[in-house]
């Protein structure tokens, strides 16, 4: 067991939702970083997830792009985002979850940075442009050192496609909710919600539900089916602007909501 399943697990035994936040680590700088993930833990989020900046992040919208762009502006390195991970842990045991591209991965090496940030304390991977046809190799090696690599499903994930990623799924299964980018919107939930029914049959592992959730309504809306929700855009937006007070008080809004559904 991890500290990603064991949370994941006593989140289901206690019939709770689960409530995942991103925060950019580095944006707008690394102090405000840590003190963001103290305050995301303290207002009851259970994951914490640490995006790496990339100078492409094709799958964020406007505000995690401009996370991106500040943080490595201010310096932002792996060597530095590995600092900030053994830092963290240095006061907190919550799981934290890289979100990043792979060109960031394979300029490090595949191998070196699975065990430096594994030991470290990073409990896994979330790697969008890199297709489940090419992770073979990867999820091997993940494997090998207990560290999670994210699998994914959308709402054009086809049953067949379900059933193969399923197979290797471990951690929890990012459910993308719309064809798109990240950012605070609109969104249909009952789309990827009829995918997640799907994603059911096939597996036991966590699905977490993420894209557009920025408010407790759309929280709950994504959580029908899923056990857990992903927000970013909403509390990184916070964070850039350094109100650290309105970023806790919008992942505490969420966490009450999802807590007094299941009362």
């Amino acid at each position: 067991m991890t500290r990603l399943s064991d949370k994941l697990e006593f989140m289901r035994k206690a019939n709770k939702k689960a409530l995942f936040i991103y925060i950019t680590a580095g944006a707008p700088d690394f102090p405000t970083t840590i003190e963001a993930v103290r305050a995301a833990e303290k207002a009851g989020a259970d994951v914490i997830e640490i995006g790496i900046p990339f100078s492409d992040p094709i799958a964020d919208g406007p505000v995690i792009q401009q996370a991106s762009v500040v943080a490595l502006q201010n310096g932002a390195t792996m060597k530095k985002i590995l600092g900030l991970i053994k830092e963290l842990r240095e006061f907190t045991q919550i799981p934290l979850v890289g979100m990043g591209y792979i060109n960031n991965v394979l300029t490090y090496g595949v191998e070196q940075f699975i065990g430096d940030f594994k030991d470290a304390g990073l409990d896994g991977m979330i790697i969008p442009d890199l297709p489940h046809e090419e992770s073979a190799e990867m999820r091997v090696i993940c494997k090998q050192a207990d560290f999670h690599l994210i699998e994914f499903v959308t709402p054009n994930t086809i049953p067949a496609r379900i059933k193969e990623t399923c197979q290797s799924a471990g951690g929890f299964i990012y459910c993308v909710s719309v064809n798109g980018v990240t950012g605070v919107r609109a969104i249909d939930y009952s789309v990827i919600n009829d995918v997640a029914k799907l994603v059911r049959e096939e597996t036991n592992v966590p699905l977490a539900v993420g894209f557009g959730i920025g408010s407790p309504e759309a929280a709950l809306a994504a959580s029908e089916v899923a056990d857990a929700v992903i927000v970013g855009s909403a509390v990184v937006k916070k964070v850039l602007e350094k109100d650290i007070a309105g970023a806790g008080a919008l992942i505490a809004e969420i966490r009450t909501a999802l807590d007094e559904r299941v009362k």
